[in-house]
């Protein structure tokens, strides 16, 4: 029995290919239905396609693995078809055999430059599945509903590819390149094609990062374990409950638990904290500063902005800690990153150790009691709901996160 098929073809600004390419499609495979996921096109890309007959979705810009991910959960079960939305060419023979993954490699080559990034793709790949890849770049491919549920969210932007091959082969999956005579727009030796080159390997790189599902659904790249350069207990810690939590949720959950990652971080934070500090007040504060950083990483820049505030209110230190929250800021409110709870535990704990050496007595435990108000709010009701009703803290809650 034949599964059904739908063809996915992610395209921003392509108003002049679109059109023919979903014509082309549907006339090659009439069965299937075309969706394209417009990704913040600024010109006809989807009046364009939606005129040549495909379903559209019209999405913000948010990138090519984004908006695949988004067609897909559009789709209905099947096997399906990812397609570059400049592809020209038949691409039928990627749906014949009985691999799980069947990817296109183009008979001819066409432009590029020195291939580093593609080179860089196969290292990847090699180094994180074992598999050797002649295309670890490529756009067209065939995925098995099998395929589909182990590969779906894709990785970001455009390190979508890399990821879905080593995604794919560490399910155990069947992997197959196959050439075929196609053609797609090519990229020169010039600032533009060496620029979306940098930006497949800089996307590639970030897409074999650990990934985590957001709130959306994506799964995007976990990079908060970077602040282990300036607070590793704190930072690594909380990397073990992002890569090995279970579904509990909050200090009771993990508490009748026992047994959870989250345990772990409840007793080593304040640990660490109390060896460093050598006061129980001093461990309360950083490890209840680390938890209320972690309650609030519920959406993009969130916990970055707090974490701001605060590193406003302690002289902008530690140095190095803002340093880092700058570098990863951009990341986390477009939605290409995430910081996790390694990220945002070492945040937090940063504060923690930064007020611990400038309050002391009253203050030092007035603080403490609100972090715990905090918690115990946190732990009755959703603290990003009340930010986001707030008409004073919604509005900066959400200042350059997209929509």
């Amino acid at each position: 029995m034949v599964e059904p098929l739908t063809i996915l073809v992610a395209a921003r600004d392509e108003a002049d290919r679109i059109e023919e390419t979903v014509r082309v499609l549907r006339a090659l495979l009439p069965e299937a239905e075309v969706i394209v996921a417009d990704d913040g096109s600024r010109d006809g890309t989807a009046d364009a396609a939606e005129g040549a007959g495909a379903t559209v979705l019209r999405l913000r810009p948010r990138g090519k693995g984004q908006a695949l991910s988004a067609a897909e959960r559009a789709a209905p079960p099947g096997r399906v078809l990812l397609v570059d939305a400049d592809l020209r060419g038949d691409p039928r023979a990627l749906l014949d055999g009985d691999a799980d993954v069947v990817v296109a490699a183009f008979a001819r080559r066409q432009g590029g430059g020195f291939g580093i990034a593609k080179r860089a793709g196969r290292a990847l790949v090699l180094a994180l599945s074992g598999y050797e890849a002649r295309e670890p770049l490529s756009g067209q491919r065939a995925l098995s509903p099998r395929a589909r549920a182990a590969v779906f969210p894709l990785a970001p932007g455009f390190g979508c590819e890399v990821r879905m091959t080593i995604d794919a082969v560490r399910a155990g999956l069947a992997v197959e390149e196959r050439e075929l005579e196609l053609e797609h727009r090519p990229t020169g030796r010039d600032l533009r094609g060496f620029a979306h080159r940098a930006r497949q390997l800089h996307d590639a790189l970030l897409g074999c990062l650990p990934l985590r599902a957001n709130y959306r659904g994506d799964r995007l790249p976990l990079v908060g374990g970077v602040l282990a350069l300036v607070e590793p207990p704190t930072a690594l810690l909380g990397l073990a409950d992002d890569l090995w939590s279970g579904p509990e949720r909050g200090f009771l959950a993990h508490l009748a638990a026992r047994r959870t990652t989250g345990v772990l971080k409840l007793v080593g934070i304040p640990a660490v904290a109390l060896v460093r500090t050598r006061s129980v007040s001093g461990a309360l504060l950083v490890g209840l500063a680390a938890n209320a950083l972690n309650q609030l990483d519920t959406r993009p820049g969130r916990a970055l902005k707090t974490f701001a505030l605060g590193a406003a209110g302690l002289g902008f230190r530690p140095r190095k800690g803002v340093a880092l929250a700058v570098l990863l800021a951009p990341y986390d409110l477009r939605e290409m990153a995430m910081l996790g709870d390694g990220g945002s535990n070492a945040l937090g704990a940063l504060l923690g150790y930064g007020s611990v050496s400038r309050l002391r007595g009253a203050a030092r435990w007035i603080t403490i009691g609100g972090l715990v108000t905090l918690t115990v709010l946190g732990e009755r009701r959703s603290l990003g709901e009340l930010i986001e009703r707030s008409p004073v803290l919604g509005p900066l809650d959400r200042l350059g996160r997209r929509g």
